[in-house]
């Protein structure tokens, strides 16, 4: 990462061939291409670096009102060496020194010690996996071609790490802008050129021919099997591990699916019990509860929290597994710059004992004490306030079904549930833009500490939003039919909800508004193609992807044993979301740039919570059972003695949980050893590495 940012002079190259191009005519300026460097692209002092072949990585889109100028200072920045300030990038003007685009590539040289510094593994010529250690890098496999090297999400990503981290060595003022824009000493330059209007968006490029050959290997078909490593390597691994999650999850549906569909099929009762929840009936009595449907419900609660157990750990088994063969198994934990959010006053870090922007702690906690909280509690009262007007529209309809008790009274008893679900979703929205805006007035240094508040906020919210009333009705109200007819009504509409705001809109808005103004054809110039990329939309990321498969694992396992066919329905949707959510991400947006993961992050913690308090929902959910009350009583249990009871098959199904996750070891024995393995190698480098260094 590039330590510090450029002044106002740079590569002499790169300035004359700015001027060159602006006293050419137009028939004679330099014509982009994927394949040939030509004089446009700006120069690399390094001998090794030096190809014939430049690939246009990312377009760095300039505001209308940029001035000559200031894009030709801002291409000498972007080509500047490192140890000048610059971040050693290649960078092309497009068709002149005055359009409003500039297409950045990158160097051999650049890439790989930025694979150094992310902690990346590569292929080494023991074809093992090795961290990458620059120093020794004439032993890694296809070192020397950075495209079979790298993947092009990696080297993409490497640009907008290089030129987030170019802060200005000192106090300077950028050609073409006011005075009051200038760059104060260790400012972040690329944030402050973005605040000023000159940098308007910076993505990666879609590669046409790559994404073709990933669309038909996708969703095109009637494959089965998801292309993993090619979603890896074009999108990257943190959108390649949202997809394998997605498929293994899905996949996964299929045991509690098949026992659903049994259970429903081979008991009269629930069979009717599910009849009874859509048309809206009351509450079934004891005498219509036999024992084979407390078998059932029994079978299918038992299941649900022992199936959430095995299905996490499985995941973690086959998540480490992905880790290696993607080489994030060993991501670095480097004291980084800090994110480019990140604001305060210029201080020398007392750790690293470089000069940054310095922010302290308590000032943070009091933000987050006095800002946070607060409008956290208020939307959690709001979510409150919504459940209250649930629980009065769905007395006022059932008031009006018995004096009516006709087929418009009877429709109207789901429209409480269809009202509250459409709240919470609205609700759901507005508040992750709050959350947003929050977590960034926190003011967090680290990026990964900035994404675990803001999750944080998010799943505290998502589970009062979406499970509150579900917990209200099995735990206070005791009304299975309720939940039953609730959780039906979540399921359905829910998904169907989701599939018009994730897809069907977003591909009408392309369809109808956006496609007919980026018509192109094959005789257009690259940069009119890659200008057509820009008119698509932001990729609104994957938090709402990860949200809603959550939401859906806690509605199968803390409440699937009142309705057995929540697996079914499920399974049903996200067979559907797999090719769905693979069309949107290649068609419908830009292509986002995508950090290296090792695995799903605070996600998989969230789902391992959901996992334990699956127990607890389960096990009150079986004592509601109508069989089970009448056997209470006909033994004459106190409430006392049944509370004691639910408490023990609670932690003794517990003790199963954990019995569970110890004897299913999280990575495989052989990636273990691996890891170990990386982890030996990369001390041993390092060892070598500081002897060298004290030697010299």
């Amino acid at each position: 990462m590039s330590k510090a940012g450029g002044d106002e002079g740079g590569d002499v190259s790169s300035s004359e061939t700015a001027q060159l191009l602006e006293d050419k005519t137009p028939a004679e300026k330099t014509k982009l291409s994927a394949a040939t460097l030509g004089p446009g692209w700006t120069k690399v002092s390094c001998p090794c670096c030096v190809s014939e072949r430049v690939e246009p990585l990312v377009l760095v889109k300039l505001g209308e009102k940029v001035r000559p100028e200031t894009k030709r200072w801002l291409i000498r920045l972007i080509g500047a060496p490192q140890k000048d300030g610059g971040a050693a990038l290649l960078a092309h003007p497009g068709e002149d020194a005055s359009g409003d685009i500039i297409v950045v590539s990158a160097p051999r040289c650049t890439l790989l010690r930025a694979t150094e510094e992310l902690g990346l593994c590569k292929t080494y010529k023991s074809k093992d996996m090795e961290a990458f250690s620059y120093n020794d890098r004439d032993n890694f496999r296809d070192s020397d071609n950075m495209e079979a090297f790298l993947t092009l999400a990696e080297r993409q990503y490497i640009i907008k790490y290089e030129l987030d981290g170019l802060r200005a060595q000192r106090d300077l003022r950028i050609p073409g802008l006011p005075d009051s824009y200038a760059l104060q000493h260790r400012d972040n330059i690329w944030q402050k050129l973005g605040s000023a209007g000159v940098i308007v968006n910076t993505f990666p490029l879609h590669n046409p021919d790559k994404l073709k050959d990933l669309s038909e290997a996708w969703y095109s078909g009637n494959q089965l099997v998801q292309p993993l490593d090619s979603v890896n390597g074009y999108f990257g691994s943190s959108v390649a591990f949202y997809f394998s999650f997605l498929d293994f999850y899905t996949w996964s549906l299929l045991p509690p699916a098949i026992l659903g569909l049994s259970i429903t099929y081979f008991s009269g009762d629930v069979e009717r019990e599910m009849d009874k929840s859509v048309s809206g009936s009351g509450v079934t009595s004891v005498e219509e509860d036999s024992g084979q449907t407390v078998g059932g419900h029994m079978i299918q609660a038992v299941f649900s929290m022992l199936w959430s157990t095995v299905f996490i750990e499985l995941w973690k088994r086959r998540s480490s597994s992905l880790s290696y063969r993607w080489g994030t198994l060993h991501l670095a934990e480097r004291f980084a710059e800090p994110r480019p959010g990140f604001h305060g006053d210029l201080g020398v870090n007392p750790v690293t004992g470089r000069v940054e922007p310095l922010f302290p702690e308590w000032r943070r906690d009091l933000r987050m004490a006095l800002a946070s909280v607060p409008v956290v509690g208020l939307f959690l009262g709001l979510v409150v306030l919504g459940m209250v007007c649930f629980y009065w529209g769905e007395a006022q309809v059932q008031e009006l079904h018995k004096d009516w008790d006709s087929l418009l009274s009877q429709t109207l008893l789901y429209m409480p549930s269809v009202l509250h679900i459409v709240y919470t979703n609205v609700l759901a929205t507005v508040y992750k833009t709050v959350a947003q805006s929050l977590t960034e007035y926190e003011n967090h240094r680290e990026e990964s500490a900035f994404e675990n508040h803001l999750t944080a906020k998010v799943l505290v919210f998502t589970f009062f939003n979406y499970f509150a009333v579900l917990f209200h009705i099995a735990f206070f109200k005791q009304d299975v039919p309720l939940l039953r007819k609730r959780l039906a009504s979540l399921l359905i509409v829910t998904q169907l909800i989701n599939q018009v705001t994730e897809v069907v809109i977003p591909f009408l808005v392309d369809r109808f508004i956006s496609a007919p103004n980026r018509t192109e054809s094959e005789d257009d110039p690259q940069e009119d193609k890659f200008r057509n990329q820009s008119t698509l939309p932001d990729f609104p990321g994957l938090f709402a992807e990860y949200i809603e498969l959550l939401v859906q694992f806690g509605y199968l396992s803390l409440f699937s044993c009142v309705y057995p066919l929540t697996a079914v329905l499920l399974l049903i949707n996200n067979l559907t979301e797999i090719r769905s959510d693979a069309y949107k991400i290649c068609k419908l947006f830009r292509k986002p740039f995508s950090p290296p993961a090792a695995s799903m992050g605070v996600w998989q913690i969230a789902f391992e919570v959901l996992s334990f308090v699956s127990v607890v929902s389960n096990c009150w959910l079986l004592l509601l059972s109508p069989w089970l009350q009448k056997l209470f009583q006909e033994r004459e249990m106190s409430s006392t003695n049944i509370l004691l009871l639910a408490v023990l098959m609670e932690h003794l199904l517990i003790v199963v949980k954990v019995i569970l996750a110890v004897v299913i070891p999280d990575e495989p024995d052989w990636i273990r050893k691996k890891r170990e393995h990386i982890e030996f190698t990369s001390m041993q480098a390092l060892r070598e590495q500081k002897l060298h260094s004290e030697e010299s």
